[in-house]
């Protein structure tokens, strides 16, 4: 199997079918409704503007959820060597909506009530997260089987969630009861981001190798060069906010020296993102010119560009530096136009396969 076919023949067998890939949709949406909450500069109304994606975000989580599980395709799915890829998006999608709530939900539902919904989706997400991480290399190794250019940016869904799990955890830190327990959260979220990164970065060196000894991407892989992006996006905010994080629950010295790692490695993840972004984006640009068909891949633009957002707005918060601040303000208006774009031809997309099963 060609990568560059991989997702086009994924959606032809699963046709009429809603597959794991289409729970990118929650976490897109609702990134841009997180991000929103955690730039380094207001806007009039944009608070406002974001707690309405989120409570959209979150009934579409629902409905998602509750199609997926009547489907009963789970097994069917996971035998697929590339659908098995995406199951990395529902525990996504699950603890973005969380913080999400955490963020912006309370302004409706109170602190409390907040609280308790995000660590009932942190926990199940974390979980799945977990589980998917585990899980789906063993499949890889065990069940499927791959040509030497089979690798693609989908590899990477299973092992960013446990990085996900990091950077939204360390928002129940402060709120986890003193002592062992809060001790307990930060650092399992601290080793979540070492499995992650780690597995992020093994396949990063695939994926690499990949675009370098064979044709370049075409179709509706090329988007999925973006997860790379915000995998290593989403290294750097989970390393700001478990920095801000460590002070309730870690001594002074070692408190300190995680501040010291956020910025300074955090610095250096966020650079090399730069290199990804600009191979993605010429990439991706190249592809569109010949013609780039739409498929629910194009969503891995839009979870990439947002933790281009929460990454650099945690460098800004760190830093204080203005040009930090300033390109978290230019990227988080790309990423609302790139999802507006993205929504628009999926609802689209939607609303023609609801035709034709009907027909």
């Amino acid at each position: 199997m060609h990568v560059r076919d991989q997702p086009d023949e994924a959606n032809g067998r699963e046709r009429g079918r809603l597959g794991p890939g289409w729970f990118a949709a929650v976490m897109g949406s609702g990134i841009v409704a997180v991000a929103a909450a955690t730039l380094p500069r207001g806007f009039p109304g944009l608070g406002e503007a974001a707690t309405v994606v989120w409570a959209g975000t979150a009934l579409l989580l629902l409905v998602l959820a509750g199609i997926y599980t009547r489907q009963r395709t789970l097994r069917a799915h996971a035998g697929d060597p590339v659908l098995a890829q995406f199951f990395g998006a529902l525990p996504m999608a699950l603890v973005t909506v969380g913080a999400g709530t955490l963020l912006l939900g309370r302004r409706l539902m109170g602190e409390r009530a907040a609280v308790d919904v995000d660590w009932v989706l942190w926990s199940a997400g974390t979980v799945l997260g977990l589980a998917t991480a585990c899980a789906v290399p063993y499949l890889m190794i065990t069940r499927h089987r791959f040509t030497p250019d089979a690798a693609f940016g989908g590899w990477l869904l299973p092992v960013v969630p446990p990085m996900v799990s990091a950077a939204t955890g360390a928002l129940l830190v402060p709120r986890a009861p003193a002592g062992q327990v809060r001790l307990a959260l930060l650092l399992g979220c601290y080793s979540m981001l070492g499995l992650g990164l780690v597995a992020v970065l093994l396949v990063l060196a695939m994926v690499y190798s990949r675009l370098m000894h064979h044709d370049a991407p075409r179709g509706a892989v090329v988007p999925t060069v973006w997860i790379g992006v915000g995998a290593l996006d989403q290294a750097v905010t989970a390393l700001g906010t478990l920095a801000t994080a460590a002070p309730s629950a870690l001594p002074a010295p070692y408190a300190r020296g995680s501040a010291v790692i956020a910025l300074l490695g955090g610095l250096g993840i966020w650079g090399f993102s730069l290199l990804w972004l600009a191979l993605a984006t010429a990439l991706t640009v190249r592809e569109i010119r010949r013609g780039l068909p739409f498929a629910p891949t194009w969503w891995s633009f839009i979870f990439p560009l947002g933790a281009c957002v929460t990454g650099t707005s945690a460098l800004a918060a760190r830093t204080g530096s203005q040009l930090f601040v300033w390109i978290a303000v230019v990227l988080y208006a790309l990423l609302v136009a790139a999802w507006a774009v993205v929504a628009w031809y999926s609802l689209r997309h939607a609303v023609r396969q609801r035709e034709r099963a009907r027909g």
